[in-house]
């Protein structure tokens, strides 16, 4: 699971709803996996700023603390919701975890995983404005 800071999720798209999406994620120069992103209030901030989770659907060997995260937001799968038990959480994530990989099988949206926007021809383009 991966966080982006106050500043990146500051300029996420502010009419962007809250819920759950799917997509396709990349850590620095490697692979590009499935991801499930969750867009909430922040109950810290009494929801006034919205926190964003990217969980990649990929095991990872080593840490990645400090990488840059890149990623692609394909589509929407529900709104967020609480839930009255952990259990009743738990699955709602595997749901969710499923449902992105059925969609990101399609054709469509699997060519997006080789768009030159997670690899660059002629590597990574590092900008510092």
């Amino acid at each position: 699971s991966a966080n982006f800071s106050e500043q990146v999720v500051e300029s996420f798209p502010s009419d962007i709803s809250t819920g759950i999406y799917y997509g396709w994620a990349c850590v620095g120069n490697g692979d590009v996996h499935k991801m499930v992103l969750s867009i909430g209030w922040n109950p810290f901030y009494k929801n006034t700023k919205k926190s964003v989770e990217t969980h990649i659907i990929h095991t990872f060997k080593e840490d990645f603390y400090g990488e840059i995260l890149s990623i692609a937001i394909i589509g929407y799968i529900r709104p967020e919701k609480n839930f009255d038990s952990l259990e009743a959480l738990i699955s709602a994530i595997q749901e969710d975890i499923e449902e992105a990989k059925r969609q990101l099988d399609l054709p469509e949206h699997r060519k997006v995983k080789e768009d030159n926007f997670f690899h660059p021809p002629g590597g990574k383009i590092v900008n510092d404005h």
